[in-house]
């Protein structure tokens, strides 16, 4: 399933002229990766006071800082290991504070009893987004590029994203209660899936010596192991890693 790879390349060329510019104006792309950084933390901020559509409105704007921050990268040749390991680890804590906002919206005491449901779903929801993450990590340090699933980053940020933007509380939120409940579903599902990936490229491949590098060889499958922000493919369409 190709997801939003689809378009990616037609996002590219739209994006072409802004990323060569900062490219060539020398902005570093961890600078870019903190402004999304700040841009969604913010979301979640937002989602605590109630404000939902402008709570989907800065998601997907730290989306699209996602998306700028590799290109950059890639273009101007200032991608690093820390870079992609900064940009990695600041959208799990961003994720993390966009989910304590949800949680927040649903935990209002002014709300009825029946959303105390929504906050199990959301930390459903939360749990599986961040095993995503983890499971593709550990598989790449086992020398796997594990990238399979119905639910990678890009497509996490397009759902959530989107329903509170467009939808926001109309119809008693009707529209977002239903993503968080596809998210946490398709999440976990996604994390499921990725370990059932690894199983069929790694099981009875050995540890010890250089297994590790070896594994994607033995097994066709291409090796992640010493990427760079500049030089890895985007894991979730978005330059995301996660």
């Amino acid at each position: 399933m190709r997801g939003l790879d689809s378009l990616r390349n037609p996002i590219y060329r739209v994006i072409g002229p802004l990323t060569e510019s900062l490219s060539s104006a020398r902005v570093h792309p961890n600078l870019l990766t903190t402004i999304g950084f700040v841009v969604t933390v913010s979301s979640g901020i937002a989602f605590h006071q109630h404000h939902v559509r402008t709570a989907g409105f800065l998601i997907l704007l730290g989306g699209f800082f996602d998306i700028l921050d590799g290109r950059v990268a890639r273009l101007s040749g200032l991608g690093s290991k820390f870079g992609a390991f900064y940009d990695s680890t600041l959208d799990r804590i961003s994720e993390i504070v966009v989910f304590l906002g949800l949680l927040s919206l649903y935990n209002d005491y002014r709300l009825e009893l029946g959303d105390v449901g929504m906050i199990y779903l959301i930390m459903l929801a939360m749990a599986g987004s961040l095993m995503i993450s983890y499971t593709r990590a550990r598989a790449e340090a086992l020398g796997l590029d594990c990238r399979v699933g119905l639910m990678p980053r890009a497509e996490r940020v397009v759902l959530l994203g989107g329903a509170a933007l467009f939808f926001g509380e109309s119809w008693d939120g009707v529209v977002l209660k239903g993503a968080i409940l596809v998210l946490a579903v398709l999440a976990n599902l996604t994390a499921f899936q990725r370990i059932a990936w690894v199983w069929q490229h790694a099981r009875g491949v050995p540890l010890h010596g250089d297994a590790e590098n070896n594994a994607a060889t033995s097994w066709n499958v291409p090796t992640a192991v010493g990427t760079t922000t500049a030089e890895a493919p985007a894991e979730d369409e978005s330059d995301a890693r996660g």
